[in-house]
């Protein structure tokens, strides 16, 4: 077969993989990842595509395609580099392969904290999220938008992109109910805010 005919047939392959690790970036609601054990290959594609990481002290994480015959491509060298800057260190991870454990991955910024325990890791990022849910969605969710918008333009462009949004935003009742309501989700209390609708389908 000809060799252009089986690079065309398998770049939809590789696009739809890449499609698969996006969703957690496109998804409105911020995604927490709890890492434990070995992150190794498509485990660093998937969470660099996510919002907030936190690991175990047991974690090992690696870059490990160069040492494989091939170049990362779902993910992890244009999202990499974003979420942990263009360093010499950075770049020495993805061409050597090389196994890195839980200190480096928080002294970088890849997670933001390590758990206090490998027993502890899923209550420790469960307590991040009920924190994120005891916020407006509203909010939340364009917090979000902006920061993802705001990654990969100019800051010009991202306040542009924010006052757009919440020229629509801030019309929301969460603001008021935040406010003025005596239950807060983050001390047990029941919601104050009401859930967003379910996307809407033509």
């Amino acid at each position: 077969v000809d060799t252009a005919r089986r690079v065309l047939s398998f770049r939809p392959q590789i696009i739809e993989m890449q499609a698969a690790i996006t969703s957690l970036e496109r998804c409105p609601i911020p995604v927490v990842a709890a890492i434990h054990g070995f992150c190794i290959g498509a485990g660093v594609d998937l969470i660099t595509a996510a919002d907030v990481r936190i690991c175990s002290p047991n974690s090992i994480f690696s870059v490990r395609e160069a040492r494989l015959g091939l170049a990362a491509d779902v993910g992890t060298l244009q999202r990499l580099p974003k979420v942990v800057g263009h360093s010499s260190r950075i770049r020495e991870l993805c061409f050597t392969g090389e196994d890195f454990g839980s200190d480096e991955a928080a002294r970088i910024g890849l997670v933001s904290r390590i758990s206090q325990s490998d027993d502890s890791l899923v209550e420790e990022g469960l307590a991040i999220c009920r924190l994120i849910a005891g916020n407006s969605p509203v909010a939340v969710t364009g917090t979000k938008l902006s920061l993802n918008y705001s990654r990969d333009h100019t800051v010009a462009d991202g306040l542009e992109h924010i006052a757009t949004h919440n020229a629509a935003a801030l019309i929301t009742d969460d603001i008021i109910n935040s406010l003025v309501s005596p239950s807060d989700s983050r001390d047990g209390g029941g919601s104050r805010f009401a859930r967003l609708l379910p996307i809407a389908r033509l």
